[in-house]
């Protein structure tokens, strides 16, 4: 229920200032503070100022609600009301006098605003929640500050400029030490910022300590391992010849002993095998090559391995029959390596019993379990088992002493896998070593069947060997856009497959893949297809490599659509390729320098003497020859003075192609003769195709300049 304080009519501008300052006293009786004070005398100054401007009086009442703890003031008026309310009060309408400004300013500043408005006049009504802070508001207190009001005098406009200038000056002074404690809060986080500088500064040196650290270890672990492996095969070679008596018999202390040396050179060699997968791991350097197998499958290759392990006649190994699971499809060296690793520890420390290896579905998961009736493990050793080096103090541990290096291996492997190894034991009762594992290593999904697509006659097939996916659709596009027909593969694999059963126009490979490079696959490739146009899309820039292994042409990512499209239009015109003539009475030699030159751009020819090889060039006409110089019956100078000779053959270019070291008079002979010399030794270098294509290319390029247009 409302309690009335005070009220007053608007019948002049010295009454819109009384209404203001009565505002600001009733507002500092009820115990609001200074800003609350000064936003409600102005909403009422601003609300009667428009009920005395626009419908020439009113009334102003000022309300005290204990119930809902507010404060309200009611402007009413008798005028013909507000037109365009709606508009007003979302802020979108302006009169020439400003209207609208006061009842949304009003509304901003107040908790509660209402506002009914009729032709026979408006009543707006706001207020504002009364502060926690203040005094009891009960009947007498409010009859009280209601008489204090009746008593107080009017205030003249002066009086009340005068108060609103203290006001203001209040306001500025405020603001001020508001600024300034924003300048030194700014200060103060400046200095903060810069020790976070500071500190992120440290801690990246920190890390990059770290990282330089860890790969300093990674290394000296992976050349260490490398180093140690050689003279261990060698000690293991050595003892085998001798265990084999391939020099004479040994005596059976000699026998012991060497059996000794070879049996300490397998542990040691098998340390140093899981330091370098250690390494491996930690470096992120150990692929993971997934494929498709069955646990059966795997349970059978582990069982004719470790089986010779079982040394006591009183210890099974046991291989349960899994239940029908579903095919894995991820590393299934690696699953078998961490198998290997728990049942072989399980066979050391059990003395007697059996080792049981099981498999079963876990939910979405595969869990296989490796149990024993072994010696156990204490809760205080199952911590350190899995660090490297760990060993456990036992007399059986003493006795069949390990590296320390096979469960940190599995657990590594298995997280690589995205797996995870775990142990139950009891001492004196046995352990059971866990390994699960995802049946589809994430991110690999096992390969679909290959679907070859149906070829249009009209239309060159692009075989496009491209792993993302965003990137051989862009590929795609522009290629069919230009009238040729695509086909995509994501993996060398798939690339062969498809390779066996269709012959594509031209070949888009990228060489550095998701998980391989496909570096030997152009090998490979321009070996054995040659004549099939390699255009090489990658961001690596070894262009002398890449021409080197055969590749056609190539282009750096990211790519131009024109350049690619101008490639494969020119790796794929039908044209008369440029002829090559090698004379060389040496099939090796004349093997090798085939090798070099690609097929689909020029068609080789061979002649096996010097006779043969002015015969073959008089009638062929090529574009370049690749001259030796040591052969039977007419040697290279011989065979050089007479295509020299004749017309037809005196402006074909010549490289001399031999072992031969020239002295002064034979070189000034070949300069004066315009031979371009390229000795058979440069074949051995990585570019040397890059360098042969090149030569040939700038030769051919000055014929075609000085011939007759």
């Amino acid at each position: 229920m409302s309690h009335q304080l005070h009220s007053l009519m608007l019948a002049n501008e010295r009454d819109v200032v009384s209404a203001r300052q009565r505002a600001r006293a009733v507002a500092a009786e009820l115990g609001f503070d200074h800003h609350d004070q000064i936003r409600i005398a102005t909403a009422v100054s601003e609300i009667a100022r428009n009920a005395y401007r626009y419908a020439r009086g009113g009334a102003v009442t000022f309300l005290v609600d204990p119930e809902a703890n507010l404060f309200r003031v009611a402007v009413t008026d008798h005028g013909s009301g507000i037109p365009h309310l709606d508009k007003v009060l979302s802020g979108s309408y302006r009169s020439s006098t400003g209207m609208g400004m006061g009842l949304v300013g009003t509304k901003r500043l107040m908790d509660e605003f209402s506002i009914d408005s009729t032709p026979t006049g408006t009543s707006v009504i706001f207020g504002k929640h009364l502060p926690s802070s203040g005094e009891l508001l009960d009947a007498a207190r409010l009859k009280k500050l209601s008489t204090e009001l009746a008593k107080q005098n009017p205030a003249t406009p002066i009086d009340e400029l005068q108060m609103q200038n203290r006001e203001l000056m209040k306001t500025l002074n405020e603001l001020r030490e508001r600024k300034e404690e924003l300048l030194q809060i700014n200060a103060e986080l400046q200095d903060t910022n810069r020790g976070v500088v500071a500190l992120y500064a440290e801690l990246d040196e920190r890390a990059d300590y770290l990282r330089r650290a860890s790969e300093l270890k990674t290394s000296f672990l992976s050349n260490m391992s490398h180093e140690f492996r050689t003279p261990l095969n060698s000690m293991l070679a050595l003892t085998r010849m001798l265990l084999d008596r391939m020099d004479g018999e040994l005596s059976p202390e000699q026998d012991q002993q060497v059996r000794f040396i070879q049996r300490s050179a397998k542990e040691l060699a098998e340390m140093v095998d899981d330091l370098l997968d250690l390494a491996k791991v930690e470096a992120g350097r150990l692929d993971v090559r997934p494929k498709a197998f069955h646990v059966d499958e795997l349970f059978g290759a582990l069982r004719g391995m470790l089986k010779p392990l079982l040394s006591e006649a009183s210890l099974n190994l046991v291989f349960e029959i899994p239940e029908p699971l579903p095919a894995l499809f991820t590393d299934e060296q690696k699953v078998s390596q961490i198998l290997r690793n728990f049942i072989s520890n399980a066979i050391k420390f059990t003395p007697q019993g059996e080792v049981r290896v099981k498999a079963r579905e876990k939910g979405s998961f595969i869990e296989f379990s490796v149990s024993d009736t072994g010696i156990g493990i204490s809760d205080s050793d199952k911590r350190i088992i899995f660090e490297e080096f760990a060993q456990i103090d036992s007399n059986m541990q003493k006795r069949v002493k390990g590296t320390g290096l096979g469960l940190p291996l599995s657990r590594k492997l298995a997280e690589l896998l995205g797996g995870s190894v775990d142990v139950s034991s009891t001492v004196g009762v046995g352990s059971t070593f866990s390994l699960v594992l995802p049946p589809v290593y994430a991110g690999s999904a096992p390969a679909a069947a290959i679907t070859v697509p149906e070829i249009d006659p009209d239309k060159k097939l692009i075989l496009i060997v491209e792993d993302n996916s965003e990137t051989a659709f862009v590929y795609t596009r522009y290629l069919v856009n230009a009238g040729f027909q695509t086909h995509t593969v994501a993996t060398i694999d798939q690339a062969e497959e498809v390779l066996q059963r269709i012959r594509p126009a031209a070949i888009i490979l990228d060489v550095l893949l998701r998980s391989e490079n496909t570096w030997d696959f152009l090998r490979k490739l321009k070996a054995q297809t040659s004549s099939i146009p390699v255009l090489v899309m990658s961001v690596t820039d070894d262009e002398r490599k890449i021409y080197g292994l055969g590749a056609d042409s190539y282009l750096n990512k990211p790519f131009v659509p024109d350049q690619m499209i101008g490639e494969i239009i020119k790796l794929t015109s039908v044209k008369e390729r440029r002829k090559i003539l090698m004379i060389d009475d040496n099939e090796v030699s004349r093997y090798l320098l085939r090798g070099s030159i690609p097929e689909s751009l020029y068609a080789i020819y061979e002649a096996r003497d010097g006779r043969e090889g002015i015969r073959v060039a008089s009638h062929l006409l090529p574009e370049v020859i690749f001259l030796d110089f040591f052969m039977p019956g007419l040697n290279g100078i011989e065979v050089l003075k007479d295509l020299r000779s004749k017309e037809e053959t005196s402006r074909i270019p010549v490289i001399l192609h031999s072992t031969k070291v020239l002295d002064d008079a034979e070189r000034e002979f070949f300069q004066e003769n315009g031979v371009t010399v390229f000795p058979k030794q440069a074949l051995t270098l990585p570019d040397s195709a890059m360098r042969i294509r090149e030569l040939i290319e700038t030769l051919t390029s000055h014929i075609e300049a000085e011939s007759p247009k």
